[in-house]
């Protein structure tokens, strides 16, 4: 099969489609025959040898992916060839072949393309275990979102309507902020021309948010807690601009704020499943009827996976990234 693999750890330009065998299909798995895949800044770091792959998982990047089976383990149930699916793997979405667990797959609804499938279940997934597994978002709540032309900060904003509370976002750019309205976001805050601190406060008369969500990390770390309400939960899902920060511990506990951190990588396979399961109970039917829906910003052929990722890296994109894996080699 064909598939793009790391040559060596570093830039974009360390990507390469290359031959590889076919992935050996295990008595629980699918072999699926992927169509499209999305990017993730999980596949950028992975590049750069800085998120190694899960122990088991395949090498190749790609974490979601969409397409048909075309092998069944003969452990599996539920699932025969010519099923199309889609579903969030350990990796191997940047190849013609893929397995999944048949555990963490989804039958692809009446209606969408690959393209959609693909682009929907790590930004849903991590948006709905941030927002209300970790952030116990209640209605009327208001949850301020980073990076909200991200998909995770798209699904989160959405998530966050769904279930009666009020999202504002941060965004890079008056282009930003506004599609990111336009998907329900009540409050957009330009980050490069204001303080998001400042307008938490201005616009809530002191009292803050009371759920953020970050993907930024050090450099957001003291403002998010001085923007949150008492009793107010952080929820980090990223490190885009550092690891380490200063804490003040009597802020968060004078304060009763509360820090959680989450990631889909290092959860056993168990819980990856339930929030599969979680993800199909409470979201698929709003994305079925239209209630939210998924943006993908452009596709690109699976040969130009590096222009891709210098895409993602520009933070050009609002929405999904996605790369045609099928029509692409």
């Amino acid at each position: 099969m064909k598939a793009i693999i790391v040559e060596e750890p570093g830039d974009a330009s360390n990507l390469k489609l290359v031959d590889l065998p076919d992935p050996a299909i295990g008595d629980t798995d699918l072999l699926v025959k992927v169509h499209a895949t999305a990017l993730n800044r999980a596949d950028t770091l992975q590049r750069m040898g800085q998120y190694p792959a899960q122990q088991g998982a395949s090498e190749v990047l790609g974490l979601e992916l969409a397409g048909e089976v075309v092998g069944v383990g003969s452990a599996v149930d539920g699932f025969a060839t010519g099923d199309r699916v889609y579903g969030l793997s350990g990796g191997g979405g940047y190849g013609e072949l893929a397995t999944l667990h048949y555990s963490l797959a989804m039958p692809i609804p009446d209606g969408w393309d690959y393209a959609t499938a693909a682009s929907i279940p790590e930004v849903f997934f991590t948006a709905n275990t941030a927002i209300r597994e970790l952030g116990r978002i209640q209605p009327g709540e208001r949850a301020l979102i980073h990076a909200g032309g991200s998909g995770v900060g798209i699904a989160a904003i959405q998530i966050t309507k769904l279930f009666g509370a009020e999202p504002w976002i941060t965004a890079g750019s008056p282009e930003k902020c506004d599609r990111a309205a336009s998907l329900g976001a009540a409050v957009t805050i330009n980050y490069k021309s204001q303080d998001f601190v400042q307008e938490v406060r201005d616009r809530t008369a002191g009292a803050g948010v009371d759920v953020i969500l970050d993907v930024i990390g050090a450099e957001y770390w003291q403002r998010n807690l001085d923007a949150l309400a008492s009793g107010g939960r952080l929820v980090l899902v990223g490190l885009m601009a550092g690891a380490s920060a200063q804490v003040n511990l009597g802020q968060i506990l004078g304060r009763r704020l509360q820090i959680m951190g989450t990631v889909m990588r290092s959860r056993p396979l168990e819980a990856r499943a339930q929030i599969t399961q979680d993800y199909r109970r409470d979201l698929e039917p709003a994305l079925i009827d239209g209630r939210m829906r998924t943006v993908i910003d452009r596709t690109f052929p699976l040969r130009e996976a590096a222009e891709a990722h210098r895409y993602m890296e520009a933070n050009r994109n609002f929405g999904k990234i996605v790369l045609d894996v099928a029509n692409g080699v």
